[in-house]
């Protein structure tokens, strides 16, 4: 039903390189990581509008950091490429924000995404379950959807503790009126237990591996 954007490094000498080796060198480089997401922005709206071209009905989900969200000039960046690609519905595309970074600033990150919401753009929270979300904060924040962190995904055939989150986690994203996507789905037997608990969207290895965007 949708794609992920994921970035990776063609580095000339290390060969390609995934983002955990890269993106943390570069974390407290404010204006470098704004530049790099509205590179991400930029590229994903592109492909996304090559797809829809070719008849392919996808949402797309990209990440987006507390850099971007707490930037000044990131509501006005984003209007520009719905300009530059006036047959993109922003209905099909969704941002990702991580649980961490969401509440880093909550009342200002929470408005921007609001602001996003309004323009018609979908609002998952990534991560869930590995932060130190409040309720409060949960109550107030933006979203459609609520990513279930493939930590308890990955154990839950072992861990009864994880099958509990998992399902408490289901029953908090129905309270707010949201959907549930779990992560690091590797295997069918976790993608029947996980329909069983009523967890109709997930994303992993055993659906899909990262791959380049014409395969």
């Amino acid at each position: 039903v949708g794609a992920e954007a994921l970035i990776r490094w063609q580095h000339p000498d290390k060969g390609l390189l995934a983002p955990n080796t890269f993106l943390p060198y570069l974390e407290k480089e404010s204006d470098v990581m704004f530049e790099l997401g509205l590179w991400v922005f930029k590229t994903a709206f592109n492909q996304h509008n090559n797809w829809q071209k070719e008849g392919l009905d996808l949402t797309l989900s990209i990440n987006v950091t507390s850099h971007e969200l707490q930037h000044e000039n990131f509501l006005k960046e984003l209007k520009k490429l719905l300009n530059t690609y006036p047959k993109i519905d922003p209905k099909t595309i969704e941002f990702e924000v991580l649980e961490s970074h969401a509440f880093e600033d909550f009342e200002h990150v929470s408005k921007v995404l609001q602001k996003c919401k309004e323009i018609g753009f979908s609002i998952a929270l990534d991560d869930f379950g590995t932060g130190y979300a409040a309720l409060h904060y949960l109550k107030k924040f933006p979203m459609n959807n609520l990513k279930i962190d493939k930590s308890f995904v990955l154990d839950l055939t072992t861990e009864r503790n994880s099958l509990s989150i998992i399902e408490a986690s289901m029953g908090l994203a129905h309270a707010f009126n949201c959907s549930v996507i779990a992560e690091g789905v590797e295997s069918e037997e976790q993608g029947r237990i996980l329909l069983q608990f009523g967890c109709e969207f997930a994303q992993g290895f055993c659906i899909a591996k990262p791959m380049e965007a014409n395969k």
